[in-house]
C-alpha cells in the first residue's frame, strides 16, 4: 500500500539508504572542506599583497564572496534538504534570500557614500550658498 496524501499539492521524497546518505554527506563535506581551504588560501593571499594592488584585493574578496555563496548553496541544498523540494518552494527560499543580498549590497554602498562625503562641506550653509547663492539670503529667492 503506497503513502496516502492528505492533498495534492503536498510531496512525498522517499529517503534514501543510509549508504547512500553517508556518501553524499561525505561527498558535500569534501566539497565543503576544499572551498573553505580555497578560502583561507586567498585570505593568506590578501593578507599578502594588502598593501599592493587594491583592485587584485578587490578580486578576490569577490572571488571569496563566490565561494562562500555556494558553499551556502551545498549546505542548504544538502543538509537542510532543500535540494529534495519542488522548484516552487526552492524559489519561495532563494528569491527573497537574493532580494536581501541585493538589499546588504544597496546599505553597504549608501554606506560608503556617507563615509566619503562625511568630512567634506556638502550640506553645510556655505556649500549650499556657493551652489545656490541667492538661497538663505533675505528678501532674495532662490528660483526653481
Amino acid at each position: 500500500m503506497g503513502h496516502q496524501l492528505p492533498s495534492p499539492e503536498v510531496t512525498y521524497v522517499e529517503h534514501k539508504s543510509d549508504k547512500d546518505f553517508y556518501a553524499i554527506v561525505k561527498k558535500v563535506t569534501i566539497y565543503l572542506t576544499i572551498l573553505t581551504l580555497i578560502e583561507l588560501a586567498c585570505g593568506l593571499i590578501i593578507y599578502k599583497i594588502h598593501h599592493g594592488s587594491p583592485g587584485a584585493v578587490f578580486m578576490i574578496k569577490i572571488l571569496v564572496g563566490g565561494l562562500t555563496l555556494l558553499k551556502a548553496f551545498y549546505i542548504t541544498s544538502s543538509f537542510m534538504h532543500l535540494g529534495d523540494e519542488n522548484k516552487n518552494f526552492r524559489l519561495t527560499i532563494l528569491i527573497p534570500l537574493l532580494l536581501f543580498t541585493w538589499f546588504i549590497i544597496a546599505f553597504l554602498y549608501e554606506g560608503n557614500a556617507w563615509k566619503r562625503n562625511k568630512n567634506t562641506n556638502v550640506g553645510t550653509v556655505e556649500h549650499v550658498e556657493a551652489v545656490h547663492p541667492a538661497f538663505g539670503r533675505p528678501g532674495i529667492h532662490a528660483e526653481h
